[in-house]
């Protein structure tokens, strides 16, 4: 009877079924995500006792200040944004002609291997595939092995390495959003577009780009932000090359600076805001 009661109390009140769903995950995103990132920014303004290495809350800007003048740290910040910047657009080119052969190309049965062959490596562990990378990479990888006959040698250990293995790991983010889009775009407007007599490249880029640039929008934010904050890959195939996310490691591992490790990690923070204000400005994100 009481769950009938219930049942019967909610059946015509649409707005509190809904507060009723959405409040446990927005109650559960605002303490685990929002609290823990309003707290760690707060951190950015403490200090640390240079005897006891304990963290004092006295506030104070020398940490921000150290971050935005430092040469080191605008020194690693533009490296950081370069390779999240090529890894985004290495995916997206790759990911583009994949996702229009996934979905307009290749027939349902191939379709359903390719999307199982793009999730595939999703299933396998960050940290096999980034070692598996560095195998590849080493002096005696396979592909110092098949670039030798031509005179050529591995890129090795490095910002090539980490870009090659960065792309590697968030193409699947990117492919999959540029698929849904593409599936989304009628066949008619294609068959519509050849019988005007536009060629393959003008149809693609007059009629479907314009059509898909939320979905490449949607991979792009997966590929950029998850780059800006990787820290792993870079510490596992990067050699002497440190990106932002190694620099808030160290400080708050070894160096036991968490105020100045919370001031660093300001900077991905305040880029990927900018990233999503500018990609909201174009309005694709109404139509994601």
């Amino acid at each position: 009877m009481t769950t009938r009661s219930v049942s019967a109390f909610l059946a015509p009140r649409r707005r509190l079924q809904l507060a009723g769903l959405l409040t446990p995950p927005v109650l559960w995103l605002g303490l685990v995500y929002v609290v823990a990132l309003a707290a760690l920014l707060v951190t950015a303004f403490w200090t640390v006792d240079e005897l006891t290495g304990q963290v004092q809350i006295e506030w104070t800007t020398d940490n921000v200040v150290e971050v935005l003048t430092e040469a080191l740290y605008r020194t690693v910040t533009l490296r950081t944004l370069g390779i999240a910047v090529l890894v985004t657009v290495l995916d997206i080119i790759v990911a583009v002609p994949v996702a229009f052969f996934m979905a307009k190309i290749a027939r349902p049965r191939m379709r359903h291997l390719l999307v199982i062959a793009v999730l595939a490596p999703l299933w396998a562990s960050y940290l096999v595939k980034v070692y598996a990378w560095r195998a590849l990479l080493s002096s005696e990888g396979l592909i110092e092995w098949a670039v030798s006959p031509f005179g050529l040698d591995t890129p090795g250990y490095g910002i090539v390495g980490v870009v090659l293995t960065l792309s590697y790991l968030w193409l699947p983010y990117v492919i999959m959003p540029i698929y849904a889009g593409f599936d989304r775009v009628p066949d008619r407007l294609l068959e519509a577009s050849a019988d005007l007599g536009a060629k393959g490249w003008t149809t693609l880029i007059a009629v479907v780009m314009p059509m898909i640039r939320p979905a490449i929008i949607a991979g792009s934010i997966f590929a950029f932000s998850l780059s800006l904050g990787d820290y792993i890959t870079t510490g596992i195939v990067g050699g002497t090359t440190q990106m932002l996310g190694n620099l808030v490691y160290a400080n708050v591992g070894a160096a036991n600076n968490l105020p100045l490790a919370a001031a660093i990690s300001l900077i991905p923070i305040g880029i990927i805001l900018l990233y999503l204000a500018a990609v909201r400005r174009t309005g694709a994100l109404r139509s994601l």
